[in-house]
């Protein structure tokens, strides 16, 4: 099961590598550039990652970590071109298929640490999510008062 996360994450983050660079692209930022759908199908496939985690028993905390870099990754991911160029960085799927891994092949003792740390992308993914709805309504603001005036 690991090997398949593995496999899914190589094809959702570091498919191909963009020449004359040391970049990897991967269908991730690819389905992004869909407006509306992309990144909501690319993380639908980056869950089945976290359907096998489940499926291994890995402790919650890991699957919160899991989910949380999913969450980042649509929330950032939604903003056009932007969020594509972060998806090629932050390689939500491998950074998943890693944790899981670390997890199926290591004794995992949850600290204090690895739940303030998921607090903190709690925290930080709710800012930005109201920060991103907030720029869209004032977006939605002055364009209505360019029409209206």
């Amino acid at each position: 099961m690991v090997a398949t996360a593995e496999f899914l994450a190589k094809i959702l983050d570091t498919t191909v590598k963009i020449p004359g660079t040391p970049f990897y692209v991967g269908l991730d930022p690819l389905l992004g550039l869909i407006p509306g759908v992309g990144d909501m199908l690319a993380n639908l496939i980056g869950t089945v990652i976290l359907i096998l985690a489940a499926r291994l028993r890995v402790p919650q905390i890991v699957i919160t970590r899991m989910s949380l870099n999913l969450l980042i990754n649509g929330t950032i991911g939604a903003v056009p071109i932007l969020g594509d160029l972060f998806s090629i960085w932050f390689r939500s799927h491998a950074r998943n298929a890693e944790l899981l891994r670390r997890a199926a092949t290591q004794p995992y003792r949850e600290t204090q640490q690895a739940r303030l740390y998921v607090a903190a992308i709690i925290g930080g993914t709710v800012v930005l999510l109201a920060l991103a709805i907030a720029a869209v309504l004032w977006i939605v603001v002055k364009l209505w008062a360019a029409i209206t005036t």
